[in-house]
């Protein structure tokens, strides 16, 4: 792990100091969590993508049991772009 500096206020150290002891943590940590989220690899982040998904799949649309597979393999999408490229060159 890499160390950082900061320059920061005597007084809003201190208090920082003092909710972190309230809070079972420490400063440390606390700027830790806060450069995650601001990159997007706390656990926040984490569970606010998984409701999003959650709520996407509650929207989707059932498939069919009759229905072909929607990834038939990669051949047949290899096919698929050959027949449009194709199709583009008679235009």
């Amino acid at each position: 792990m890499s160390n950082l500096t900061l320059v920061i206020d005597d007084a809003l150290l201190k208090e920082a100091r003092i909710k972190a002891l309230q809070d079972d943590t420490s400063v440390n940590e606390i700027c830790r969590r806060a450069i995650e989220q601001y990159v997007g690899r706390g656990p926040d982040d984490v569970e606010r993508r998984v409701a999003g998904l959650r709520a996407s799949f509650a929207h989707a649309l059932p498939r069919p049991a009759d229905a072909p597979p929607a990834w038939q393999g990669r051949s047949a999408l290899y096919g698929e772009r050959m027949h449009e490229l194709d199709r583009r060159r008679r235009k």
